[in-house]
């Protein structure tokens, strides 16, 4: 038995039946299993057939073992033991079905419960919350808050815009720069995460109102992201930003224009834009502003959970938090990629 557990007994199945099975194999770990019988009959060693298969030796013993009681049969995978799942394969279908479309049973949304609720109730199907849960992560659903989206933009301005833009691109002689305004709060707003059971989970809050303002640009070209600090937005703050920015930005490029959100104080008459031409985005679309993912992005990693106790200590994190965007121009022009 000892002889018979270290090598394929050959007589329970020819080479040829073994590759006629490999053909239909239902996985890769039965083809591997078959192929690894073959190599052992033609007498490749088993520590050569562990490594070509990357199992351990003691994986190819049984493979061996299982060959020699039971033939190709034992290479082949089991029937899984347990009980059967509780939401049948014959139903998947109409659940997700029942997912994307909430609206065809009544439902506005869906949550947890909510569908746990349905499955039991109208469907007939006994199962416990988790596995509902289990079942919804296994068909690729995850849990969200949805993003608020405004239902007052003009679809035709929108796709004009967007042409527009698509001429700008198109001329070697333009640089788009995207510029906006974000506010940084002394004591952000807590952002959700994992806790224990049971546990409370806390951050500091002393509701102390510390803000700063940033008025930043970023051209998706190279990368480049200019920005400076206030305590506050408005038509004096905005020219100083485009004064400072016409001194101390480099620019390739012969035209500048500079595309904004329809702000007040961005559509001042007395303005001096100096080598920047305007352009407005469509109204209620901040999708088309790509430094919005830069602001979301700088405020995650800098600001997650960040608590200031005056201002000085605000405007020290602040300059970090905007340096590091500075020196990030590679990832940068990935972040900002434009999406028209």
């Amino acid at each position: 038995m000892a002889l018979t557990s270290l090598h394929p007994n050959a007589e329970n199945a020819t080479q040829s039946e073994m590759e006629a099975a490999i053909k239909c194999c239902r996985s890769r770990r039965e083809n591997d299993r078959i192929r690894a019988m073959i190599a052992l009959i033609m007498g490749i060693g088993r520590e050569q057939v562990s490594r070509l298969f990357g199992v351990e030796a003691r994986t190819v013993r049984r493979w061996i073992r299982s060959f020699n009681e039971s033939g190709l049969e034992g290479l082949l995978d089991k029937p899984k033991s347990g009980r059967p799942r509780k939401i049948p394969r014959s139903q998947v279908s109409a659940c997700r079905y029942l997912l994307d479309h909430p609206a065809s049973v009544g439902e506005g949304h869906w949550t947890g419960v909510k569908f746990h609720g349905y499955l039991r109730k109208e469907m007939q199907i006994e199962a416990g919350y988790s596995t509902v849960i289990r079942f919804l992560r296994e068909q690729d659903y995850r849990l969200k808050v949805p993003q608020p989206w405004p239902d007052r933009q003009d679809e035709s301005l929108r796709q004009a815009f967007r042409q527009r833009l698509q001429e700008l691109l198109s001329d070697p002689g333009v640089d788009l720069w995207f510029a906006d305004e974000t506010g940084i709060e002394g004591d952000p707003r807590p952002r959700r995460r994992w806790a224990r059971r049971g546990e409370k989970c806390r951050v500091t809050k002393n509701g102390d109102h510390l803000r700063m303002n940033v008025t930043g640009m970023v051209c998706p070209r190279t990368g480049e992201f200019y920005a400076l600090e206030f305590t506050h937005s408005d038509g004096t703050t905005f020219q100083a930003f485009l004064d400072e920015a016409n001194k101390d930005v480099h620019f390739e490029r012969k035209r500048q224009i500079l595309i904004l959100d329809n702000a007040s104080w961005h559509k001042r008459k007395n303005l001096q834009w100096g080598r920047f031409e305007a352009l407005y985005l469509p109204p209620y679309s901040p999708d088309f502003n790509p430094i919005e993912r830069l602001w979301l992005l700088m405020k995650a990693e800098w600001f997650y959970d960040f608590i200031a106790k005056n201002r000085q200590e605000l405007i020290g994190r602040l300059d970090l938090a905007l340096c590091w965007v500075i020196n990030r121009k590679n990832q940068n022009k990935k972040t900002c990629a434009l999406r028209t």
